[in-house]
């Protein structure tokens, strides 16, 4: 098959191998390159990189509803477009651009976390197992009828990172399948029950700023979620400190406040109270600092027992 491939991050590159593999891929749509870091040097998406790598055309629209781009994917001519975490919605006028459709590879089990951020909520919500499902696309958010799906457990030392790359692959393998289905035009199409529908809205930054009044599994999936970002964190004298990993710590301490700090363990980190049982944290990073053990944390900092995290 003649295909367009949307995408951007490295969820997408591995669907993008089994499309360049198998198919002939036309070109490949993601997101304008921008700067990142201090130093504000441009970066390219994952995806954008495999392409060059592999001599195919790029193209980078602010916007995929401009008619000047429309008019450039119209001229390709594609027999199927396939979108992979991509960025941005498209219009009708893509959507039904081609004679076998648009087909997404989403990172949930549909109709459960339509929306930009499935992988990441899964974790922050305590669930122990998603999935990936491909679905034929359609003018809604994620509500296109589903093709195939495949169950993927996550673990409790899962964090957003790790869960992502397991994911990344077996969504690739899905759509492998998905392809052949479409090619030999025994694709299914089930509707999804709309009733059963929840989200997963795109992340903030603030999504991660701890509320120490929340149970420790809460806290803890919270900072498995966020891993490696936007990152959870807390405030200590009105710096940033970042939390990467964190577990729960049985410990006999007198009652405190939310956030306090009961214990200072130079050789593992720091408990905390928290809604429920205590917690200790393990992998931190100042403020301007590196990510970095806890024991090896408190080797060059001084954590005031008693301190109130903010």
């Amino acid at each position: 098959m003649r295909i367009v491939f949307m995408g951007t991050p490295t969820f997408a590159v591995p669907s993008l191998q089994v499309c360049i593999e198998h198919h002939e891929v036309l070109a490949v749509v993601t997101q304008p390159d921008r700067p990142k870091g201090r130093g504000n040097k441009v970066i390219f998406s994952p995806v954008k990189e495999a392409a060059l790598a592999a001599t195919i055309p790029v193209l980078q629209p602010i916007k995929v509803k401009d008619p000047g781009f429309i008019e450039e994917l119209t001229k390709l001519s594609p027999d199927l477009i396939v979108v992979v975490a991509f960025g941005q919605i498209l219009p009708k006028q893509i959507l039904e651009m081609t004679s076998l459709g648009c087909i997404n590879v989403h990172g949930s089990l549909l109709p459960h976390y339509r929306g930009a951020a499935p992988i990441q909520w899964s974790i922050i919500n305590g669930e122990s197992v998603t999935g990936v499902t491909t679905m034929y696309m359609d003018v809604g958010i994620d509500t296109g009828d589903m093709i195939l799906k495949k169950e993927i457990p996550i673990h409790k030392e899962d964090t957003y990172g790790t869960l992502q790359d397991k994911m990344s692959y077996s969504g690739a393998k899905v759509l492998r399948q998905t392809l052949q289905l479409i090619l030999t035009k025994t694709a299914p199409r089930e509707k999804q029950n709309h009733e059963e529908a929840t989200y997963a809205p795109m992340l903030q930054k603030n999504t991660g700023h701890i509320r120490w009044n929340q149970t420790a599994e809460e806290i803890i999936n919270l900072i498995r979620g966020l891993d490696p970002w936007p990152c959870a964190y807390t405030f200590y004298h009105g710096e940033m400190l970042k939390i990467w990993k964190a577990e729960v710590f049985e410990g006999s301490y007198e009652q405190g406040d939310f956030g306090q700090v009961l214990d200072v363990i130079k050789d593992k980190g720091i408990v905390v109270k928290t809604g429920t049982s205590n917690i200790i944290l393990t992998e931190l990073q100042a403020q301007g600092g590196r990510r970095m053990s806890g024991s090896d944390y408190l080797r060059g900092h001084t954590v005031d027992k008693n301190y109130v995290f903010e």
